[in-house]
């Protein structure tokens, strides 16, 4: 199984004209080897690029995306990721979406495909990430 960040969902979405290629190769060939999954953080931020519901599930059976939910010990490191964010002088008032994605694929031992890799390396250094 295979965590697939929202940037890289966007990338092949909006067909981005730096990121798209990188994020289409990736994707096809990981899903080769590992089921695609997201999680309700990812797919939420995923819908704000549709006008429907429907278009949006369309969309993530099309992907062959698997939609899990977040585990609740998951829930419990993103929030202590979230800690040691603020102890370091971050300013959000709220638990990250990044700190959720990063707990799960954690907590589930999965790698995470994204291309944005340094939150989640400062904050779970155990997380296999796949990014360029």
């Amino acid at each position: 199984m295979l965590l697939v960040d929202t940037c890289v969902l966007v990338d092949v979405l909006q067909n981005d004209p730096h990121w798209a290629d990188w994020s289409i190769a990736q994707m096809r060939a990981h899903a080769s080897v590992h089921a695609l999954i997201i999680n309700p953080i990812i797919y939420a931020e995923m819908s704000l690029s549709f006008s429907t519901l429907e278009a949006l599930d369309d969309v993530v059976a099309t992907l062959a995306l698997e939609v899990r939910e977040i585990p609740r010990p998951a829930l419990f490191l993103a929030a202590k990721a979230y800690a040691q964010y603020r102890r370091r002088g971050g300013s959000k008032l709220q638990v990250l979406p990044d700190f959720f994605i990063g707990a799960h694929a954690v907590v589930e031992g999965w790698p995470l495909l994204t291309r944005d890799p340094n939150r989640f390396r400062t904050y779970f250094p155990t997380l296999e990430v796949l990014a360029p």
